[in-house]
């Protein structure tokens, strides 16, 4: 076959693989976490004309909803969907955002394949963007967060690195890394730890101090828009105590995280571990810069949630790649050039059906759950109605204020325990997490014991058999699992 054609194929095998994992069912699975309705409600309170920074807590830079918006906002979203009251509509409102996170996804599966052809070979950048596309850990990337934002970023950052080497435009590439590193620090602080392998691409690229401190120039400004905005509405005080607050939280959850990972993905899990022990044999620095220092920011931070391992997926993929492709290498030689095309399909084939049996569930009661408080909140079955506030995680809240305007509406529910309703009569929306923090203030607990049950939603999650692997993944797919109307 034609170089040309098989080159071709080989970006085109990933590439299509991930159309298919990252945007089928979209809405359906998974379900819609915590922090996705937060980053949607900065978002929504940036499009409406608000500022970047909502209230007075500065837990992670604003690039997150500044990216979101301008996303968004080039779709028309939301008016462009005519939203009604109906579950179908309310999906829609979160089908946009997780088909934009899924388009970010299919990138990354491009850079990933790019880096590794570069830094490695063409049979070792199939295999790990092929890992990346249909491994069923990568369904993490679905969800509307930061981690999932600032992925194509990095890797564009580390692309541009890598490729300066042998560039004639070594300037122009440095400083464009320097860039894209500096947009992931202003979408998430915790990407310091990124910084070493960067710098170490940069510096052995181009063998020059100055070009390594051209390439910090962007890295070091680009993120203190973060602080210099603080300082300029004076709340400098309190940006210094949020980032105190947020690295000294505590939840000793990094066995939890790993244990997690090893249910959601053992494959992965195994075979990239196993790749990685490799590359400290083979010393390359770039899968150990790329993964120690994170890995050392996991163990010791004191607050640590499953899907912190999304910038690390890319290095996983790449190590086992690497790995097995050296044990095809060592095949029996009438066996040794199919060998890497065999593997590629039985575990791309491993990877999409288990990746399908996940995408392709319904696991959320969400959508229901607002459909019915947006057919009911003027119905007369709830008493005073002009005088309701509705009690809420941002999952529902951005919703409820942003597109369909309801005045009485707390922005989390979390706001009862330093203010009270403003009106006498509350629609609480009480699913798994707000359950799990009830025991934060007396004021949840008492909320909830104080409202009546007007309808309960079930998600696909409590049909799920989780101790089945690939639904295993189900467990971190609990708050849609069961979502109650309440009012007082």
């Amino acid at each position: 076959m034609n170089i040309k054609y098989t080159t071709i194929l080989f970006i085109a095998i990933p590439l299509v693989l991930a159309a298919f994992t990252h945007l089928w069912n979209p809405v359906g699975f998974p379900d819609v976490f915590y922090d996705e309705g937060i980053y949607m409600y900065r978002a929504m309170h940036l499009m409406a004309g608000g500022g970047p920074q909502i209230d007075y807590f500065h837990d992670h830079p604003f690039f997150g909803q500044l990216f979101l918006a301008g996303a968004l906002s080039l779709t028309g979203y939301p008016d462009s969907l005519h939203p009604t009251t109906d579950t179908n509509s309310v999906q829609m409102l979160y089908l946009v955002p997780r088909v934009l996170m899924g388009i970010l996804a299919i990138f990354d599966t491009f850079l990933i394949y790019k880096i590794s052809e570069r830094r490695y070979s063409k049979n070792v950048a199939l295999l790990a963007s092929v890992m990346f596309a249909v491994m069923p850990i990568t369904w993490l990337t679905r969800r509307i967060l930061l981690d999932s934002i600032l992925l194509p970023f990095l890797l564009t950052s580390i692309l541009f690195a890598i490729y300066a080497k042998d560039s004639k435009n070594k300037n122009l590439l440095v400083v464009l890394s320097g860039i894209f590193l500096g947009i992931t620090l202003f979408t998430k602080e915790t990407m310091v730890v990124m910084i070493p392998l960067i710098a170490v691409l940069v510096y052995h690229g181009t063998r020059n101090r100055k070009m390594l401190g051209l390439w910090l120039i962007p890295v070091i400004l680009i993120p203190m828009i973060w602080p210099l905005q603080s300082i300029q509405d004076n709340q400098f005080h309190l940006w210094i105590t949020d980032i105190l607050y947020q690295a000294h939280r505590q939840n000793n959850n990094f066995i939890n995280t790993v244990e997690n990972f090893f249910f959601f993905d053992p494959v992965l899990l195994i075979l990239g571990l196993a790749g990685i022990l490799y590359a400290i044999l083979k010393k390359d620095s770039v899968i150990l810069l790329w993964f120690i220092p994170f890995l050392v920011f996991l163990v010791s931070v004191g607050y640590s949630q499953y899907f912190y391992w999304i910038p690390l997926l890319p290095i996983l993929c790449i190590a086992a790649a690497i790995l097995i492709m050296e044990l095809c290498t060592r095949a029996k030689e009438n066996f040794r050039h199919i060998a890497p095309f065999i593997v590629v399909s039985c575990i791309g084939i491993f990877g999409l059906t288990m990746s399908f049996l996940l995408i392709n569930s319904n696991v959320s009661g969400q959508y229901d759950a607002v459909s019915y408080v947006l057919e009911n909140v003027h119905n007369s079955n709830i008493p005073n109605q002009n005088d309701t506030t509705i009690v809420s995680s941002p999952v529902y809240s951005w919703i409820f204020h942003y597109v369909y305007h309801i005045s009485d509406v707390l922005p989390d529910y979390r706001a009862l325990l330093y203010i009270p309703t403003p009106t006498r009569h509350v629609i609480l929306i009480s699913d798994l997490h707000f359950k799990s923090n009830m025991n934060s203030g007396k004021q949840l607990s008492d909320l909830y014991y104080n409202t009546t049950l007007m309808k309960k939603f079930r998600g696909g999650v409590l049909d799920a058999n989780l101790g089945q692997y690939p639904f295993t993944s189900m467990v971190a797919n609990y708050e849609g699992s069961e979502v109650e109307i309440r009012t007082k």
